[in-house]
């Protein structure tokens, strides 16, 4: 009876990660009791006992076991690459069926199919990870007018998912399938996300200031006259921030007599300017963004979202009227750099004391947290019944037919998804960012044809 107890703490402590004085505490029975129960019963007080101390591994430690399965990161990309494929067929079918004839129907379809794809990847940042986002922003302003309008986001981009973190900001305003943004063209050719982004009427860019500034004017016509508030982000300093890109951002700043910003690039001013005048006189307001993490926390990535492993970003948001930026150009991008020396100041404080405003000079606001919406987690829990089922099916015929050809085709497909991930993340990477404006003499040629470089003081 003893060596039969005897064998079930041992096999629970050798795969349950508990510590012995727990498996002690639940294995002390009292010798009296022992003593008048039948080997029967004993059997059934060691089972209870084996089933106590399997209870102790919280379903926290297990879910994070299984957050680092490699099967699981497939079915997670088979889930997102194959109904993002069955959302842009719909999206073509309806943008070329349905939008010459109205424009309004075709933008309130469309919404649920960009927010049925992109809250897949809010997903994983959201559930997945249990990530979390600190919002500091004035209370009562924020309550009145945030996502009631017309929002041109200005957001720094220094990290590699401070995008996602944007994406995240817009899930928890109920924005999400309404988020715009500008790229260059060439995106708008990559599959799933580019098609969404293209059939989302998102502004795609030549870098031919010329073709630009039409583009731009008559896409932005466009957008504003959305029936429901949409928010279109900017992120002026063109490419992600990199020490490389910095210093040729410096030694451009000081030939321009331009700031010389220490945790940004120097911004690029025309598109900013050129995109303001078509929001004025529309229910529409401009929005500071800024993102930072603690220096104290691990490195924020997707790979790090991925593995289940949270991360927390702190946001800071500030309305700006139109009313508040000058109509007139140079006075604009004026207006703009100075902004960027105040998101400039108020990164270094954060950077310095985990405090947008102790340094800054920023006036200070308290941070909240927004209220966290199932509909991601629901929409990616569906997708996933509906595509895993018959995938995975489909995989366990190929696999176990006993033909080595259609064996070869079902490895194939799990290759060709796990490269499809594997892509993906690498091109949130700092390490892969555009090697726009790296140096010096290119950034300079960037910034001539891009920014009002006359001198501020």
């Amino acid at each position: 009876m003893r060596r039969l107890q005897t064998i079930i703490l041992v096999l629970s402590r050798f795969f349950v990660f508990v510590s012995p004085e727990q498996v002690y505490s639940l294995s002390v029975v009292n010798a009296e009791v022992v003593g008048s129960l039948t080997k029967k019963n004993c059997l059934f007080s060691c089972a209870i006992i084996g089933m106590g101390v399997l209870q102790l591994e919280t379903m926290s430690n297990l879910v994070a076991r299984l957050k680092k399965s490699s099967i699981l990161h497939l079915l997670l990309a088979i889930t997102f690459f194959v109904s993002g494929l069955i959302i842009n067929i719909i999206q073509c079918l309806l943008y070329f069926g349905v939008r010459p004839f109205s424009r309004y129907l075709f933008r309130k379809i469309n919404y649920y199919l960009s927010y049925s794809m992109y809250s897949q990847v809010v997903f994983l940042a959201e559930w997945w990870s249990n990530s979390n986002v600190v919002v500091y922003s004035d209370k009562e302003e924020f309550d009145k007018y945030c996502g009631k309008e017309h929002g041109y986001l200005l957001m720094n981009h220094r990290y590699e998912i401070d995008w996602l973190m944007g994406w995240f900001f817009c899930e928890r305003m109920s924005l999400l399938g309404n988020c715009k943004t500008y790229a260059k063209k060439s995106i708008q050719y990559v599959p799933i996300l580019g098609w969404a982004w293209k059939f989302g009427e998102c502004i795609f860019l030549e870098r031919s200031w010329e073709k630009d500034k039409e583009i731009i004017g008559r896409q932005i016509r466009e957008l504003v006259d959305y029936p429901d508030s949409m928010w279109l982000l900017l992120m002026a300093e063109g490419t992600r921030f990199t020490h490389e890109k910095h210093e040729a951002s410096k030694i451009f700043a000081r030939e321009k007599g331009l700031p010389q910003l220490n945790h940004h690039l120097v911004p690029r001013t025309k598109g900013f300017t050129s995109s303001i005048p078509y929001l004025r006189g529309k229910p529409a307001a401009v929005y500071d963004i800024q993102v930072a993490f603690k220096k104290s926390d691990e490195e924020p990535t997707v790979m790090r979202m991925l593995l289940g492993l949270p991360v927390e970003a702190h946001l800071y948001v500030e309305r700006i009227p139109l009313e508040q930026i000058p109509e007139e150009e140079e006075a604009c991008a004026r207006w703009l750099h100075e902004l960027y020396q105040k998101k400039d100041r108020m990164q270094d404080s954060f950077f310095k004391t985990d405090d947008f405003f102790a340094e800054s000079g920023v006036k200070r606001v308290d941070g909240f947290n927004l209220k966290r919406r199932p509909v991601s987690l629901l929409n990616t829990v569906i997708w996933g019944f509906v595509i895993l089922v018959p995938m995975s099916c489909y995989l366990l015929r190929l696999l176990t037919c006993g033909s080595w050809f259609y064996f070869s085709a079902g490895i194939s497909i799990i290759a060709v998804f796990f490269l499809l991930l594997s892509k993906m993340i690498g091109m949130t990477k700092i390490s892969k960012a555009s090697s726009y404006g790296k140096t010096s003499a290119a950034l300079t040629s960037e910034l001539k044809s891009s920014s009002v470089t006359k001198k501020i003081d």
